[in-house]
């Protein structure tokens, strides 16, 4: 039997009114929830022209050959920058004439697995054995306004379409439950002495990564309360008449409760690397989760918490790394210290839902530029009154070598050196035991 996708009556809206808009074929992406139960759409996103040439062009025909995958998997990139955590790009659409049926399915399936690949490319959680991996390709013909769902497994490379059922819903999405958590942070990461760039932003990938994965290894309270992750997420849900689980939309507050540090099982062995410099990231940031109300565990919740505290961090680095690299001259070495300020999130409302989509803003971009931002990426006009952003304190710190003390560099080197010359004496030494084996091994030999 087939998945069972619930979907927000205005997303069903608005894959109508394009339908009427243009009668060309058009392409998006699908926003909302995957769960073991049943999966959620909260939100349709078209995917936007490149350029005015491109608008025209698109006016004149529906061509396959108009659909360009790589545009589509950028806008998907740039897309789930934008989603908090519990949400994700659950698949993708198109609304085309019934003559391209058959071209049509296998033109989404391929943007299936290529939307998914980008996303996860640089994801730093682990996927869990409780993830549904089921992504979902939508047609609506624009002639029948028929609709034509159906699933592909993305971890199956040979996967086939499975058909499923496509259910819309008024207000599905005004009582689900959000956490939030400010999450204090201080990374420290260490840089290899290399002018490249690709270098660099492995560095701090794998920086990064050692951090997700202490996130992910940490236990977090519940509105001061610990929780076994099976039990359920909210006491005294009601049922409505028609079956589902109601709830006022509340929100819950979340803290860590353990201390993030590395944990050691086993001993490893050091090496000594000379480092080029080093970047410490320190701050608070304020992360938000959103879960359904369709009795959630404990489990779900926190997990979507985690993944969205990895991927704001995440994201903010990536954000502004972009920039610095690209900027930077690849032989060029910065001989002072400078502080670098991470973007800070604005959250904005989903018309008819309390679920809030968000954006990075730097202290020199103005309101009007984040409003062009959300109707670009999201296709979502945003009032200026609707913006809220949030309090944070986050500063990257660049170290470069002249920081390091003299001390700990006399010691690096003293240690290589010693080293160096622990295994030459050891060359000597066998050197010198295998000339008298030879000798002696002689002297017997001519004595018989």
């Amino acid at each position: 039997m087939g998945r069972s996708y619930f979907v927000e009556e205005a997303v069903g809206q608005y894959l109508s009114d394009l339908t009427i808009k243009s009668k060309s074929l058009i392409t998006g992406l699908l926003v909302g929830q995957c769960s073991p139960q049943r999966d959620y759409v909260v939100l349709a996103i078209q995917t936007p022209p490149k350029d005015e040439e491109n608008k025209s062009n698109a006016v004149c025909g529906s061509e396959l050959s108009n659909v360009d995958e790589e545009w589509t998997t950028a806008h998907a990139k740039q897309v789930s920058r934008m989603l908090p955590g519990g949400l994700l790009v659950v698949g993708v659409f198109t609304v085309a004439i019934p003559e391209l049926s058959k071209e049509i399915q296998n033109t989404l399936r391929k943007l299936v697995f290529s939307v998914e690949k980008s996303v996860a490319r640089k994801r730093l959680w682990s996927i869990s054995e409780e993830d549904v991996s089921d992504r979902v390709a939508l047609h609506l013909c624009s002639a029948t306004k028929k609709i034509l769902c159906r699933t592909y497994d993305i971890q199956d490379p040979k996967s086939s379409a499975k058909p499923a059922d496509w259910k819309y819903q008024n207000g599905l999405s005004t009582s689900w439950l959000s956490l939030e958590c400010t999450i204090n942070a201080n990374i420290h990461i260490p840089l290899l002495a290399t002018s490249a760039c690709h270098e660099l932003e492995k560095n701090i990938q794998n920086g990064l990564t050692r951090w997700a994965k202490q996130i992910e290894e940490a236990v977090f309270l519940i509105n001061g309360h610990v929780k076994e992750e099976d039990a359920d997420l909210v006491n005294g849900q009601k049922k409505s008449a028609r079956g589902t689980t109601q709830s006022a939309a509340q929100s819950l507050d979340a803290r860590v409760l353990t201390p993030l540090s590395q944990k050691s099982d086993s001993r490893s062995t050091a090496t000594v690397q000379i480092c080029s410099g080093s970047i410490n990231l320190k701050g608070a940031l304020k992360c938000k989760a959103y879960i359904h109300s369709n009795k959630p565990k404990v489990k779900e919740a926190v997990k979507a918490l985690k993944r969205d505290i990895i991927n704001t961090l995440s994201d903010r680095c990536e954000i502004l790394f972009e920039d610095l690299l690209m900027n930077e001259m690849p032989g060029k070495k910065s001989l002072e210290r400078e502080y670098h300020a991470l973007p800070c999130r604005v959250f904005a409302p989903i018309v008819g839902s309390s679920v809030l989509l968000c954006d990075y803003k730097f202290g020199d971009e103005t309101v009007r530029e984040i409003q062009e931002r959300f109707l670009e990426m999201l296709d979502q006009a945003v009032q200026a009154e609707d913006l809220h952003s949030v309090e944070e304190m986050s500063t990257v710190e660049v170290i470069p070598p002249k920081e390091f003390p003299d001390d700990v560099q006399h010691k690096q080197l003293t240690k290589e050196t010693l080293l160096l010359k622990l295994h030459q004496n050891i060359g000597v030494v066998i050197a010198v035991a295998v000339a008298i084996s030879a000798a002696a091994f002689s002297f017997n030999y001519f004595s018989d």
